[in-house]
């Protein structure tokens, strides 16, 4: 398992899309961002504007269109559709973070809030992962519903399995993410005392190649200032 210090393009280079996901979305892209070096902190100035500014963004965005369709937004429900599942029940990360944002979005840490924020702002689903707690590369597959997703119900661990067909991001152990950016496990969920970080920003047309670049930019330039030591790799997924 990674660790500060530890070859972050080697841990992209193995990240795979399976075939069958590419079938079903020909238009999916997936950027990763590998990071290390982070030093675990609380909410700061910086980030709290940051989330105020999301807040504001979303609050412009509502007024004018529903946040169902909203562009992306719109195009992740169609993709939830087509395998299978129902995405007034099942939202999106993005969807869910954009609906609340209005009314405030969550302060959990700065690198929690960080990756929040941006999301509603690039209108993006974003997602985080404690790499230090992954076993083996990143993937993104069709389940076969045997795979072990690993959760809590009433405060307790249980462990669940997607349904055949669903898209699930996994490792070595299980299922990392439901439906495509739906529920994360506790397993690999950013903690207090995460350094290094997997970030999973997720596209659908009519989203461009230039406007992921720009959300992974700015989610880039806010990382950087989260320790001295900070080191950031990436790769582009799906474009043929």
């Amino acid at each position: 398992m990674p660790r500060p210090g530890h070859d972050l393009d080697a841990v992209l280079a193995a990240a795979h899309v399976e075939a069958d996901v590419a079938a079903l979305r020909p238009d999916y892209r997936v950027l990763l961002l590998a990071v290390d070096g982070i030093t675990p902190g609380p909410g700061d100035d910086l980030s709290e504007a940051l989330l105020q500014r999301a807040e504001a963004s979303a609050r412009e965005a509502h007024a004018t269109t529903p946040v169902d369709q909203l562009p992306h937004v719109a195009a992740w429900r169609e993709a939830y559709r087509a395998f299978g599942a129902k995405p007034q029940r099942t939202r999106n990360s993005l969807e869910a973070l954009t609906r609340r944002a209005p009314d405030g979005l969550p302060r959990v840490n700065r690198l929690t809030d960080v990756y929040n924020a941006v999301s509603v702002l690039h209108q993006v689903p974003l997602g985080g992962e404690d790499l230090d707690r992954y076993a083996g590369p990143p993937r993104l597959v069709r389940a076969t519903g045997q795979e072990p997703f690993d959760t809590t119900a009433g405060g307790e661990p249980v462990v669940e399995h997607p349904d055949p067909g669903e898209v699930v991001w996994r490792d070595d152990l299980g299922v990392t993410c439901r439906r495509w950016n739906w529920r994360q496990t506790p397993r690999t969920a950013l903690r207090e005392d995460t350094t290094t970080a997997l970030f999973v920003l997720d596209a659908l047309a009519p989203m461009t190649d230039d406007a992921l670049a720009a959300a992974a930019d700015e989610l880039v330039g806010h990382l950087v200032r989260l320790g001295p030591d900070v080191r950031v790799a990436r790769r582009l997924l799906g474009t043929g």
